[in-house]
């Protein structure tokens, strides 16, 4: 999910092509939380996405930069967020997608849960190999989606901690992961309504940037060979190739609906937290795990470092503080949100992770942004760090890419995977992009002579990385004891 959302329009919406989105649950729920509007993710793919803000650590810690490797059995035994809730004695309970999953990884459990996870079957719609497709009453009564299962299961889980149920008044920590929007975008039919053919336009931008260097390219793969519509179109995916513009009109279409029936089991949910009587003394954290290209620079899905891949929601509801609701633009990364949901809670912060952080079973690569809950202008990150892997002509190299608060600039290098460490030397191109005056990336400065200073500039910071942009914290007020769901 990218920042699609009614909450996130204005100047940090993904795309000024893109409709007003109905996601009215979503948009109630920021509304007492903080509403961070710039918030990155570590690498724009779900299972090294969800990997790192679950540990939080960064890919070139967790080692996981695909969809394959589980980090448990790539790297260490890392607690993750639900994992550090569990040994501090929360019940944890998950469903639907949080945890990439992966061979063996048995959604993590029993490290992160003390339920059975429970993770539905997908319908035979949302199995069909089809991009897109719209459901009607009928076909959802004979074989519901997967979603809406994964709702009902989170409602089912919250009687659990409710009056008269198995753990009443005991703490928890309940994760729902739903699927939606990701591919195939599968949703009721009714959620069309909200996105009439008039409202749905293509980008602006169906091109490469200028001056783009290669690696900074995606060839769509995973729509490509994934469906069996688009692959019959006979589209490669090369650059400045883009699909027919009724294709994509309809996957954009298709991709807004998702969000809009995603936002209404947010609402299923968050409604039977409230009618159990849970709301007041529970924290809530909602995210997406990525962005996503709909037809940006003519690239579909994620798997890259521009803007539209890694910046994704993210809001946090604190009962009592944030009931008013607040709204920072601050830089803030995806991994910071571990430490931030144990300071919401008053649970013993965790430390910092030292260089080599391998045989460290709790620590954090991010910090908290609990300051931010009780001044969301004060003085933050100055640069936030995602990355992406690419091979050229055989050789693997990794995008490395800072955000500022105006600029993005990435560098593509050659990397090892057996130190899991660039070698800044061998630069096989260079991104700068000015969201200042190029909102939408469409021209490169890094080759402009006139821009030879900020470039050195920012390649310093880039070298330098995430340590040398961490902000000082101070303790912050808690709740008393209270739940989270998110």
């Amino acid at each position: 999910m990218r920042a699609d959302l009614g909450c996130y329009q204005g100047a940090d919406f993904p795309s000024r092509d893109d409709p007003q989105i109905h996601s009215p649950n979503i948009d109630a729920l920021a509304r007492k939380s903080l509403l961070l509007k710039k918030a990155y993710v570590q690498q724009a793919i779900c299972s090294p996405s969800r990997t790192s803000f679950l540990t939080s650590r960064r890919p070139d810690t967790t080692h996981v930069y695909d969809l394959q490797t589980y980090f448990r059995t790539a790297t260490a035994n890392f607690t993750t967020i639900p994992q550090y809730f569990k040994n501090h004695g929360r019940i944890t309970a998950g469903m639907g997608k949080i945890f990439h999953p992966v061979h063996d990884s048995h959604e993590d459990y029993p490290f992160s849960w003390t339920e059975p996870y429970v993770q539905p079957r997908p319908s035979s719609y949302e199995a069909s190999k089809i991009s897109y497709m719209y459901v009607n009453d009928s076909q959802l009564a004979d074989d519901p989606l997967m979603d809406y299962k994964i709702a009902q299961a989170a409602v089912s889980a919250l009687r659990n901690f409710a009056t008269g149920g198995k753990y009443a008044d005991r703490p928890f920590f309940l994760a729902v992961g739903f699927a939606r929007p990701h591919l195939p975008f599968v949703s009721p039919e009714a959620f069309t309504k909200f996105y009439p053919d008039s409202s749905i336009i293509l980008p602006r931008n169906p091109y490469a940037p200028t001056n783009m260097p290669d690696p900074a390219w995606w060839k769509s793969l995973e729509l490509i060979t994934g469906y069996t519509d688009i692959a019959a179109l006979n589209f490669h995916g090369l650059v400045n190739e883009t699909l027919p513009p009724s294709i994509a009109r309809e996957l954009r279409r298709a991709y807004f609906s998702a969000i809009s029936w995603v936002d209404s089991l947010v609402g299923v949910v968050l409604n039977e937290l409230e009618r159990l009587g849970l709301s007041n003394d529970t924290v809530v954290s909602l995210l997406g795990d990525h962005g996503y290209h709909l037809g940006e620079h003519g690239i579909w899905t994620k798997h890259t470092n521009f803007e539209v891949a890694t910046h994704a929601p993210m809001m946090v509801r604190i009962p009592g503080l944030t009931d008013n609701g607040i709204i920072t633009d601050r830089l803030v990364e995806f991994v910071d949100l571990f430490p931030t949901l144990v300071d919401a809670v008053g649970l013993p912060p965790v430390p910092v992770c030292p260089e080599n952080s391998q045989n460290v079973l709790t620590c954090t690569e991010g910090v908290s942004f609990m300051p931010l809950f009780h001044n969301a202008t004060m003085t933050w990150k100055p640069s936030v760090f995602s990355q992406y892997p690419r091979t050229m002509q055989h050789v693997p190299i990794m995008g490395y890419s800072l955000r500022s608060d105006r600029y993005r600039y990435t560098e593509w290098v050659a990397f090892s995977y057996r130190t899991h460490k660039p070698d800044w030397t061998r630069n096989y191109g260079t991104g700068l992009y000015d969201h200042q005056t190029d909102f939408d990336e469409n021209y490169n400065m890094a080759s402009d002579q006139a821009f030879a200073d900020l470039v050195r500039s920012l390649s310093t910071r880039l070298h330098a990385g995430w340590r040398q942009a961490s902000p000082s914290t101070q303790a912050s007020p808690s709740i008393n004891n209270p739940s989270i769901v998110g």
